[in-house]
């Protein structure tokens, strides 16, 4: 449920990063709220043990985070994300300085990334 730039904006983007498979689900699901939040009694799990494959419903291992740690976590993410955005936009600027600092025109620097 990312925002149009990827960036995390939804408690369901911090649940997805806590487990794999569909251990969670909704009771409303229009009104994606904390609490309309349920724990799927059972899920669906598919396990390899060596070369023996195994599949079926087990009891689901997961517990229902609460919700100051659904907010703190969407938090982490977001601060996660724009930490990212702003470490690419800084690198970025530093290799443009670094080649301007080498003697190169704004017009070269264009050229050699393809701008026209």
């Amino acid at each position: 449920m990312a925002d149009n730039n990827g960036r995390p904006n939804h408690i369901e983007d911090y649940l997805v990063s806590l487990h794999n498979g569909s251990w969670y689900g909704w009771s409303d699901s229009k009104n994606k709220i904390y609490a309309n939040l349920i724990i799927h009694p059972k899920i669906w799990n598919t396990s390899y043990i060596g070369k023996i494959h195994e599949e079926g419903m087990i009891n689901n291992p997961h517990s229902k985070p609460t919700e100051q740690e659904c907010i703190d976590g969407l938090a982490q993410m977001q601060t996660d994300f724009d930490d990212a955005k702003t470490k690419r936009e800084t690198d970025k600027a530093n290799a443009n300085q670094k080649l301007k600092d080498l003697g190169l025109t704004d017009d070269e620097i264009k050229a050699i990334k393809g701008i026209n």
